[in-house]
């Protein structure tokens, strides 16, 4: 089904967004749209203001972190050792029954 047969497209207006690594996009919006304030970049995936000369900075991303480093956060070295007694001793008594 062509554009023809599914009517006039509503007026459209064209905004520039800008990144802060130089990307320029462009997409339209209808005229009677509200258009955002940002506008994620399809390149490089970082946020883009309409600003080009102070784009958003980029989200800070938070470092891998090992499911050991967060039990580590929870508890401390005394717990750990409490805990692996404890769990030593189950596995002791069961293989002697």
């Amino acid at each position: 089904m062509g554009e023809a047969e599914r009517g006039e497209a509503a007026p459209r207006v064209r905004v520039s967004f800008y990144c802060c690594n130089g990307h320029e996009t462009v997409p339209s919006f209808a005229n009677d749209a509200p258009v955002p304030e940002t506008w994620d970049c399809p390149r490089c995936g970082v946020p883009a203001g309409r600003d080009a000369a102070s784009p958003p900075s980029p989200p800070h991303a938070e470092p891998y972190k090992t499911h050991l480093a967060y039990v580590k956060e929870r508890r401390s070295a005394n717990d750990g050792a409490a805990i692996l007694a404890e769990a030593l001793d189950r596995l002791r008594q069961g293989s002697r029954a």
